[in-house]
This record gives structure tokens, C-alpha cells and sequence, in this order.
């Protein structure tokens, strides 16, 4: 059952010390890293988020008694991963987590079903939002390479079935850059483990270039070598030497955070942990936020955001490098009044929901238009709004209850949907948002 929460804040200045789960993105890549590397590699500071919950328990499946069990459970409590001694296949559900489904999509061809050391068949699955989001570009691409993956239900889309180890056909391939990072990356952390290696051609214009520059750079603290050479990354095969992967705060999470700054009358926010020169490529919400005045001084281990009035003159943001910011961003602007064009959102429709859809709707609850002309998105505040109160959707996903959250500096009341969902990747957010002094009530 759905539970929402209404949010309010009676004073507009926020202080206090937040500190923050670790990334998502870095603990993911980590803990594929560490599972491929035979023990080599360890991972310390895990996510607590609920994605990363999910694919920790998978990948440290244990085998005993014959059956299959995790040593980890989602959110839910429910055991992601079940096999049936009668039945040679083993059935993963990941829910709505989408990068463990592109993430296990490259990692169960290279692995005997479930490390069971038997001829066994994974059928990778998910919720119905997940069953919309294809992943027909990877699929072609290990196929390419030698693996043996087939739909269950509708070409292009999970839920998938592979079959066997892959016996590696080819070590080239190409992939379209301007969908998904996460296909990209998907291939790079197998790529080490493939007996030719591999030579990935990335095809046009790289989306969001930061999170494979992070896959890369975790791949080489870990011992993974690659060379980057004009559209081609070429990596070998290679043996992981013995690492300790730490994975930082998370800078996604971070810019709920500048969000709150920018929309509060005063505010002083302390956020250990984080640090200037990141692998996160979100770490740049502080030069984007410095548009709306809000400065970070990185010191005492962590960073420091402190608001200062400023006219806001920046018009145009490109966030093709930084697509999770998007939603955080855009209703920042939409609830300044700042009518401020936008580029680089093509991944946003095959997200957790359409993020350009549930943004246009639940702007449109202020007033505030988002207008779509081909690749390029601009808002009209012409007609913009506060109302005493205000609903939002949340379309099951965690970045849109956390983008419209600050609105609460506002507007007097904010019912926001499902207040869970912000378990997939902020599991703390309500309440990090009462300790500087918001007040949360659950209803439902």
C-alpha cells in the first residue's frame, strides 16, 4: 500500500549537516567489479539504497544445500533471486532497478547460472515499468560478441533468458552512444573477463560521457587497463589485482540538497564526505547551482553550501552530461520563474517513467509550462503560480518526489505520492529533510 507524505517548512533558511548514502552509481560498477574479479576486489561504504540493496544480494548469491540463496533482500524483504530444483532455470526479479537489469544483462553471460556450476538458464525480469524500457541495443551487442540471450515476452524488452557462459565470437562491436551510458558500461565491466577483450566503437555523440569516464576509472584503480582512442575504447584481457574500492557520498543525492539552497531564504548546509575532484559526473550541480547562488567551499572533509542573493542570468543548461539532474534542475527554475532553455534531455523518456511527461504535468500544477521543440525543451512561467498547496504525482519514481520535495520552502503544504519510492536510491530522505527542519506527516 502507498503511503504519501505531506511536507512543510514553516521558516524559509535552512541549516544543518546532511550526510549522505554513497553513490549508487559507483557502488553498482563496484560491486559488479568485485563480483568478476574472484575476490580480489572488496567494496566498502555499500548504498543503502534499495537498487544497489537488490544487486549486492544477487551477486553474492550463495550456493547451499544445492539451492540458491541471498545473503542480502530488497527494500521489500522479498528475495529477488528463486530457482526451482525441478526446473533448470533460475528466475531473477530486479523490480525497477535499471541498471542492475543492464548491468546483469552483460554479467550472466560470462557466468554459470547463478555460479551454480551447472548448464542452467537466467531469466532476468522486473516490474512493468521495467518490462517498458528496452534494452534491445545491448542484447544485439553481447549477442555479437557470442552470447546466447532470447526474449521471454516482447522483442527489444525484458524479461530476457540467457543461457550458458558466453563463447566469444567476435571482440568488436559498436553501439549507438546517445541512448544509454549504462549499455556502454554494461560492456566495459565484462570486457577484461572476455578471452579477446574487447574493442567498442561508440557510434555519434556519447550521452552522458561522465559515467563511463567513471566505469573506466573504477575499472583502473581495480587493475583494468584501456586505452580511449577518438570513438574506440579497447580493453584486454586482463586478471583485477587486489583493490579496496571506497565509494564516495552521492553527489545525485547531493543536489536535492543545492535544490533546497537555492529555493530557501537563507542557507548554510554542511555535507561530509564529498569531495572537489569526483568521479561523479553529477558533482557538477555546484557549478550549475553557482547560477542561482548557491557556493561551495570544500573544506573540513566535506563541502560547504551557503546561499547568496544573486540575479539569476544563466538561459540555457545542457545537461546531456548529467541527465539525472535534469528533473532537479528544471523545477528549480520552473519554481523561480527563470525561463531557462534545456538540452541534452534525449534519455529522459525511457527512464523510471517519461520524466518529460510527468514533469510537464506536474508543472503545469503552478502554472509553469515545459515546451518540447524536437531536442530542445523551454519553460514558459508566464503563468506561473504558488498555491496554498499542491499533489504530486510521483510515477513510481524516486527523482520526482525528491525534485518537487523543495517546493515545500514555497508553497504551505506538499502532498507528495508514495512516499517509498525514494527507497531506490535515498532511502533517508524524509527524515535528513526533518533534521533541518521540515516536518513530514505520512497519510494513507
Amino acid at each position: 500500500m502507498k503511503h504519501n507524505i505531506i511536507l512543510t517548512k514553516k521558516s524559509k533558511s535552512v541549516k544543518g549537516t546532511v550526510h549522505l548514502t554513497g553513490s549508487k552509481s559507483e557502488c553498482n560498477r563496484a560491486l559488479i567489479i568485485e563480483a568478476l574479479s574472484n575476490g580480489k576486489v572488496k567494496v566498502e561504504n555499500i548504498s543503502d539504497a534499495a537498487d544497489t540493496v537488490t544487486l549486492a544480494g544477487i551477486l553474492r548469491a550463495e550456493v547451499r544445500d544445492k539451492r540458491l540463496e541471498i545473503s542480502q533482500t530488497n527494500n521489500s524483504g522479498v528475495n529477488p533471486l528463486s530457482s526451482n530444483l525441478q526446473s533448470p532455470i533460475s528466475e531473477i526479479n530486479i523490480g525497477p532497478a535499471g541498471t542492475a537489469m543492464r548491468f546483469l544483462t552483460a554479467y550472466f553471460t560470462l557466468q554459470p547460472a547463478c555460479r551454480t556450476g551447472r548448464d542452467e538458464e537466467v531469466i532476468l525480469t522486473g516490474s512493468e515499468r521495467m518490462k517498458q524500457r528496452p534494452i534491445g541495443i545491448l542484447v544485439d551487442a553481447l549477442r555479437e560478441l557470442g552470447a546466447h540471450i532470447e526474449y521471454v515476452e516482447n522483442e527489444g524488452f525484458p524479461p530476457i533468458k540467457l543461457k550458458g557462459s558466453l563463447e566469444q565470437l567476435s571482440n568488436k562491436v559498436s553501439i549507438k552512444g546517445n541512448i544509454s551510458s549504462q549499455y556502454i558500461t554494461a560492456l566495459l565491466l565484462i570486457a577484461a573477463r572476455l578471452p579477446f577483450g574487447l574493442e567498442l566503437n561508440i557510434e555519434g555523440e556519447l550521452t552522458s560521457r561522465p559515467y563511463v569516464e567513471m566505469t573506466l576509472a573504477m575499472l583502473q584503480t581495480a587493475g583494468i587497463q584501456h586505452t580511449w582512442e577518438g570513438n574506440t575504447i579497447s580493453i584486454k584481457h586482463q586478471e583485477f589485482t587486489p583493490t579496496l574500492l571506497h565509494v564516495e557520498p552521492d553527489w545525485s543525492a547531493a543536489s536535492y540538497w543545492y535544490a533546497i539552497a537555492a529555493l530557501a531564504d537563507e542557507a548554510e548546509l554542511f555535507l561530509p564526505g564529498l569531495t572537489q575532484y569526483s568521479l561523479q559526473g553529477d558533482s557538477v550541480i555546484t557549478e550549475i547551482m553557482a547560477n542561482f547562488g548557491i557556493t561551495s567551499q570544500f573544506k573540513d572533509g566535506g563541502v560547504y553550501l551557503q546561499k547568496e542573493v544573486k540575479p539569476v542570468i544563466r538561459k540555457i543548461f545542457d545537461l546531456k552530461e548529467c541527465p539525472d539532474l535534469a528533473q532537479t534542475i528544471i523545477v528549480v527554475c520552473a519554481a523561480l520563474g527563470h525561463e531557462a532553455t534545456f538540452t541534452g534531455l534525449e534519455t529522459l523518456k525511457i527512464k523510471e517513467t517519461d520524466r518529460i511527461k510527468a514533469l510537464q504535468n506536474e508543472l503545469a500544477k503552478i502554472g509553469v509550462k515545459l515546451i518540447e521543440k524536437g531536442q530542445v525543451y523551454k519553460l514558459d512561467c508566464s503563468e506561473k503560480f504558488i498555491p496554498e498547496r499542491i499533489f504530486v504525482n510521483t510515477y513510481d519514481d524516486h527523482r520526482m518526489a525528491m525534485a518537487f520535495a523543495p517546493l515545500a520552502l514555497l508553497i504551505n503544504e506538499v502532498e507528495i505520492e508514495d512516499a517509498q519510492v525514494v527507497e531506490k536510491s535515498y532511502p533517508a530522505f524524509w527524515k535528513d529533510l526533518e533534521k533541518v527542519g521540515f516536518e513530514g506527516e505520512i497519510r494513507g
